[in-house]
């Protein structure tokens, strides 16, 4: 029988009250059972922690000997247990280390996802599927009306582009993607990255990831129109908007990040509306969880389908 309270908030986040843990939760707790490294997953100050290797590698970088009291490393399809339940890590594509978790717990099965994406990208393992009674699923872009477009030809739009292109992007994660893209897709560009992002490219080295060619920014090279592009995080980009002499673009799935209105670079790194129902197809729950979001379209669609709640 489905437990409809496995998994619900409470003041301290996403709880599984039956075994006392939570799943990626915002503030210190006892025990953190942790999808992926980007910081509004991934916090410092909890006690065990239970994460894939790369993720407990990003949390070192960003929180040394702050990321967790006790840490738990947990290889992909591996099951371990806190109190009665057995958890197991699965590729969810988002970046490296990112994982779904899948819970079982009297003979019922959840799937938390995580954040997660369908479209390919050699920067991080490919999701894998599971079948599981629960599908707990983020809904970030839960629209009939979003589908995102294909990377690749998001990305050979900086062919056209001529003159030196400050790029901003989330340090990690998104970097590293668009360094491997921009190699692959447009490979007469140079591309240069801030200074904060190499370290993160230091630990991608060490996980075993090739992301291509790239080099640390120089102010000297900006000077001259050869084509750069140079990567940037959010804050470097907001305040270069009165740069000139290069064009300005923000890769992102959302509309409100683009930097104008003629260049845009729509590369997400989570589901769209299509790709989450098929995450439905090849899941096959009996029940639909939505966090993240907003789940009220899903539910309309399923109807008297497939019963869908909306915890967040």
């Amino acid at each position: 029988m489905i437990l409809d309270d496995f998994i619900a908030y409470n003041i301290n986040g996403l709880y599984c009250r039956y075994a006392d843990f939570y799943l990626d939760p915002p503030q210190p707790v006892d025990n953190a059972v942790i999808s992926h490294a980007h910081a509004d997953h991934a916090i410092a100050g909890n006690h065990n922690v239970y994460a894939t290797e790369a993720t407990l590698a990003f949390m070192e970088l960003r929180y040394g000997n702050k990321k967790a009291k006790v840490s738990y490393t947990v290889p992909y399809h591996t099951p371990f247990k806190i109190g009665e339940v057995q958890l197991t890590f699965i590729p969810a594509g988002h970046m490296p280390g990112s994982a779904q978790i899948l819970m079982e717990y009297k003979g019922v099965s959840y799937l938390y996802t995580g954040d997660y994406k369908l479209q390919p990208d050699d920067t991080c393992e490919p999701i894998e599927w599971v079948k599981a009674d629960v599908l707990i699923t983020e809904t970030t872009f839960a629209d009939p009306s979003t589908q995102h477009p294909d990377p690749v030809k998001e990305i050979q739009k900086l062919n056209d582009i001529k003159i030196n292109i400050l790029l901003g992007a989330y340090s990690l994660g998104k970097s590293q993607r668009l360094v491997s893209m921009i190699n692959k897709y447009a490979p007469h560009k140079t591309v240069l990255v801030h200074h904060r992002i190499m370290p993160i490219n230091a630990v991608y080295k060490k996980l075993g990831y090739d992301i291509g060619a790239h080099q640390v920014y120089n102010r000297k090279l900006m000077k001259e129109q050869k084509e750069y592009v140079y990567i940037v995080p959010p804050f470097t980009f907001d305040s270069y908007i009165r740069a000139t002499g290069v064009k300005r673009l923000f890769a992102s799935g959302w509309k409100n990040l683009q930097a104008n209105a003629q260049d845009t670079l729509f590369i997400s790194d989570h589901v769209d509306w299509n790709d989450i129902l098929e995450a439905v197809k090849q899941v096959q729950p009996q029940q639909i969880w939505t966090l993240h979001g907003d789940g009220r379209q899903l539910k309309e669609y399923f109807k008297n389908d497939i019963f869908v709640k909306i915890i967040g």
